[in-house]
């Protein structure tokens, strides 16, 4: 009886009698077989031969994604390849190190490689491009696991799918990579814990992706589950999650925490002491949902979710000019203050044309002005995809091919600007517009691949997807196909971003990342989320509160002893520094004085500015918006969350403890020291007030003990230089920076 199956001698592993040596065996295929090996063997990574200008003089494609091509450098000079003499053929030579090789052993003569390379030469080293079967899925397995103490080992196993029905184990073939340091993996799938954790573990055969997500539970032998009631469905999937991990939940946090939390996340700006005081001593059970409802009523709630619109629409000066940048964020205020469905509000953009002025959605596509700027960042905003790399080659951690890149791209041409006027100062600069412009659609097509130089088929994204009808309007099909209620990425990708903004971290991320490489955390939780902001019309404000009134949500940033290494699990809450507009506001508010910003005279807080002019483009800006830059206020140059960064860096240290901003509040006349000062208030109440106005609480006994006594002189100026000490040190403190 012959097996199926033999053990190899040298692996120690099982592989498919197919591909060991005999003379019964079908041909060896080049396109099954041999280019798995480059790909294993690290030869058509970007460090290697798959370089863009190759290395030496021998260049393969990317990832392997061209085999035609690649199998025309290999029969090149017939060196690489030597049909007489298979043995002496330079790839099987060189990795092998029968000869100098820049890039090290890749395998032995000995191994599958070399033994599947030599037969495929003796066959004759032909290209089986016509008659090679080809892959149709990948899979994985397991696809996710929680493995617990002492174990911290497994090895997956990666199956391969063809056309013709046939199934390979291809675990030995593929190639795989971790998204970070908690564990390792190697050649042949074997993952190994180095500490408990979570990672995600990258596989990658031929053109196909897959991932599987692991986690290494620590030995918790007296491990007790809490318990938490859930509030929602939010908390089940979340709680779930959790007590598979051994890890318990913080507890619930205070009622001073959740009012600082709430404002800061749904409007932007922190509660009065007044606020705060009321809300603490309000004894309503449920007192927390109707403060959220309350929230998403303010008009800085719009002001606040309209700041981040213009971020990712790239809602600046250069490009949109003043007036246009008042519009489009006139526009999307409005829009978000009359409860638009976030699915309407995309099909506005998508299909707005006309006067940048009158009909300001329009400012979309005035920022974009080419087909792949418009294609790369509607893909990116509204379904998760990063296309770029697709541009000079098929996505090495996707599954976009450059066929589809430029068929997408190809969808955006035909769109024209018409310039009413141009009030530009730098006659040079081609990139600045100062006047009113027109979206036009005209019939004329300049886009043109740049592989073949002929215009791209236009297409909807994918593969799969359905055929434009040339008799309707391209952009109104491309609205209802993203917005679609059967396209589940798109409210996925909106709904991970609202988590994001209000969690601190994405159940994917990146937040705009969606692809099988990168999987969400909680994907059963993701798709909930998703189908109930479908069910409610896109409604953004439903889902903020959905979010805000869940316990997740409310737990407590405190860490407990199961939870203190959790950053991705939300078993407790994130404590990201709060965002530039919202911090610089803060600051104001804690002492009463508007802030000042040279290009709107007429806006004092940093979350309502339209743009970013006085941030980036002015030469003298005023401290305010210098303040903003350095903390991370992003110049909309790009249509991406990433763009934003809520770094710390020494620059700011410094600016919060020595810099204008700061310095000229403290000793600003008519701020909120010198009105506590004037109202005759106990020092108590001094103290109380200050706690309530800057970080939402009362003073500690031991707080008060300490700082009571620099407001016991009788001085007035004395006991104003003492409130000047004692709010900079609560502007300094991280109660104050960070969100928690």
């Amino acid at each position: 009886m012959r097996y199926p199956f033999r053990i190899h001698r040298y692996l120690g592993i099982l592989l498919p009698m197919s591909l060991l040596a005999s003379a019964e065996e079908p041909e060896v295929s080049f396109r099954n077989d041999i280019m798995p090996i480059f790909s294993r063997g690290g030869c058509n990574t970007g460090s290697c031969h798959g370089h863009r200008d190759g290395r030496g003089t021998f260049k393969l494609s990317l990832w392997g994604e061209n085999p035609r091509k690649d199998h025309k450098a290999l029969m090149k000079g017939g060196r690489r390849v030597n049909s007489e003499t298979p043995a002496a053929s330079r790839i099987l030579r060189k990795p092998t190190l029968g000869m100098k090789h820049e890039g090290k052993q890749r395998f032995t003569t000995d191994s599958p490689e070399y033994s599947l390379l030599r037969r495929w030469i003796e066959q004759g080293a032909k290209d089986d491009r016509e008659t090679a079967t080809q892959l149709q899925s990948l899979v994985v397995t397991p696809e996710s696991i929680i493995l617990s103490e002492p174990k911290r080992n497994i090895r997956l196993r990666v199956e391969a799918t063809f056309a013709n029905g046939e199934k390979r184990d291809v675990t030995y073939w593929s190639v795989y990579t971790l998204s970070n340091l908690v564990a390792e993996v190697d050649r042949g799938g074997t993952v190994t814990f180095l500490k408990p954790g979570e990672t995600t573990v990258l596989v990658r055969y031929q053109d196909r992706r897959v991932s599987a997500r692991l986690a290494l539970v620590p030995d918790r032998p007296g491990f007790v589950w809490s318990d938490p009631v859930p509030t929602n469905y939010i908390d089940e999937h979340v709680f779930s999650k959790l007590r598979r991990l051994r890890v318990n939940p913080s507890g619930l946090c205070d009622d001073p925490t959740f009012i600082r939390r709430v404002f800061l996340d749904i409007i932007g700006r922190l509660p009065t002491a007044e606020e705060a005081r009321s809300f603490v001593a309000d004894p309503a059970p449920d007192k927390r949902e109707k403060l959220v409802s309350h929230l998403l009523q303010r008009p800085e709630y719009a002001e606040f979710w309209a700041l981040k619109w213009s971020d990712l629409l790239r809602n600046e000066e250069k490009v949109l000019d003043h007036t246009g940048v008042e519009k489009f964020h006139a526009w999307m205020r409005d829009s978000i203050a009359q409860g638009k469905g976030l699915d309407q509000f995309v099909r506005d953009l998508l299909t707005a044309r006309g006067s940048t002025y009158k009909n300001p959605a329009a400012n979309y596509y005035r920022s974009l002005r080419n087909p792949t700027d418009r294609s790369e960042a509607t893909a990116q905003l509204f379904l998760g995809a990063r296309l770029r790399c697709a541009k000079c080659h098929n996505h090495p951690f996707d599954r976009w091919t450059q066929d589809e890149y430029y068929q997408f791209a190809a969808l955006f041409d035909g769109i024209d600007y018409k310039i009413i006027e141009n009030k530009r100062r730098d006659k040079h600069d081609k990139n600045q517009f100062i006047g009113e412009q027109e979206v036009q659609l005209v019939k004329e097509r300049k886009f043109k691949d740049p592989r073949t130089k002929k215009p791209p088929q236009p297409r909807l994204l994918g593969a799969g997807s359905a055929a434009l009808d040339d008799q309707r309007d391209r952009f109104e099909q491309l609205a209802e196909w993203i917005t679609a209620k059967d396209n589940s990425l798109f409210p996925m990708v909106q709904a991970n971003r609202v988590w994001a903004n209000l969690m601190g971290r994405g159940l994917v991320d990146p937040v705009d990342d969606f692809r099988p490489t990168n999987p969400s955390t909680h994907p059963d939780l993701l798709e909930a989320l998703a189908k109930d902001f479908v069910e409610h019309g896109f409604d953004l404000r439903h889902l903020i509160r959905r979010i805000a009134t869940s316990r997740t949500y409310q737990l407590s940033s405190e860490p407990n002893a199961t939870n203190e290494d959790d950053g991705i699990n939300y078993s407790r809450a994130l404590m990201p520094r709060l965002p530039a507009e919202v911090l610089l506001d803060a600051v104001h508010t804690s002492l009463d004085r508007p802030g000042s910003f040279k290009q709107y005279k007429d806006i004092t807080r940093a979350v309502a500015l339209p743009g970013i002019k006085g941030t980036f483009l002015d030469g003298n800006p005023h401290h305010d918006d210098r303040f903003l830059r350095l903390f991370g206020k992003p110049p909309r140059l790009i249509n991406s969350d990433a763009e934003r960064l809520n770094d710390i860096s020494l620059a700011q240290v410094f600016e919060m403890t020595s810099g204008e901003t700061l310095s000229a509040l403290l000793e600003m006349e008519g701020n909120r020291l010198n009105q506590l000062l004037d109202d005759e208030l106990s020092n108590e109440e001094i103290l109380s007030t200050l706690y309530w106005s800057t970080i939402t609480r009362t003073p500690s006994t031991r707080e008060q003990e300490t700082l009571l006594p620099h407001l016991a002189n009788p001085s007035r100026e004395t006991r104003l230089k003492a409130l000047q000490d004692i709010t900079w040190a609560l502007l300094n403190s991280k109660e104050f920076i960070f969100r928690h």
